[in-house]
């Protein structure tokens, strides 16, 4: 991975993204969106906006190097227009280690994986950038600005990331997964007639809909395939949380929790945990609890996968 290619894509990225901005009077998201359609080909680009394309295209990034230069972009544009806490990208530590277990839990060269919530993209990315498996990406997103941010960006990388815009918690038609992944949008679903369909539908409030989104993932999973979820850390103590253990009881298995470190989410309010999910089998597996304390730390991450690795082989 070249950084000083990473570093010359962000600076040409972000001064088109800022050219496009002043030029529509658009915010900054959008004109990003408007960056990728101009590097694709559009016309009606300005020259200065053209000739960075065009000296984008002769640094040969990698996908790896696009991905990195692109986590930049949103990192500064959160600092003027930040997206709301659903919508910010999971952080390539935590991306790492979903991508650890999903491999770890997987025996498959070739996975199908779905994602709950793709966001902008990044954690497709990742896994498709960095994983050694084969992967078949497909991402589910319901918000129309991230979808054609993720959309726009993985064709301007050339990923074979594929995303559909849909609201995950109604039926969907899709083929069943070895993996489902994602970074749970946390918060109450609006719409009670549809959530009163679900196991873990509350009779007296809205629902929260990452309990609904974990129960429709669930439907979506191989037999012997895993979810991974990125929760509440109090999801199994939360006010609802009696409904959701009611349905795994009868339904599936938490087979490891990790939890991580609060100061990586701002505030304790904020803080998730890693739960992995398998539909209930004959032999119940002895779950794997580890608390992450610092993700920076290597005798940390050394020792996490030590005592992973262990588990496994007792499982």
């Amino acid at each position: 991975m070249n950084f000083e290619n990473i570093e010359a894509a962000y600076e040409l990225i972000l001064e088109n993204i800022q050219t496009i901005e002043n030029q529509l009077k658009t915010h900054i998201y959008d004109a990003m969106i408007e960056q990728n359609s101009f590097y694709l080909g559009a016309e009606g680009a300005e020259d200065l906006v053209q000739a960075n394309n065009d000296k984008l295209r002769q640094l040969n990034l990698t996908k790896e190097e696009w991905r990195r230069a692109f986590q930049f972009i949103f990192i500064k544009a959160a600092q003027t227009e930040s997206l709301q806490a659903n919508h910010q990208f999971t952080p390539d530590s935590i991306g790492f280690i979903l991508m650890f277990l999903m491999e770890e839990l997987t025996d498959g060269q070739k996975l199908d994986i779905l994602e709950i919530g793709s966001g902008t993209g990044n954690l497709a990315q990742t896994l498709l950038n960095n994983s050694s498996k084969e992967l078949d990406y497909m991402g589910i997103e319901v918000d129309d600005l991230l979808i054609d941010l993720s959309a726009s960006i993985a064709e301007v990388m050339g990923s074979s990331a594929q995303f559909v815009q849909e609201d995950a918690v109604r039926p969907q038609i899709l083929k069943e997964s070895d993996v489902i992944i994602s970074d749970l949008p946390v918060g109450y679903y609006p719409n009670d007639e549809i959530a009163k369909r679900y196991q873990v539908a509350s009779d007296t409030e809205h629902t929260y809909a990452h309990h609904l989104l974990m129960e429709q993932s669930l439907k979506y999973l191989k037999k012997n395939g895993i979810a991974i979820f990125l929760a509440p850390a109090n999801l199994l103590t939360s006010p609802q949380s009696d409904l959701l253990k009611t349905w795994l009881k009868g339904y599936a298995d938490i087979i490891a929790v990790i939890t991580l470190p609060e100061t990586i989410f701002g505030s304790p309010a904020n803080a998730k945990s890693i739960f992995v999910l398998q539909k209930q089998a004959e032999q119940t597996p002895e779950t794997f609890v580890y608390p992450l304390v610092d993700l920076q730390s290597r005798e940390n991450m050394a020792d996490f996968i030590e005592n992973f690795q262990e588990w496994q082989g007792r499982a």
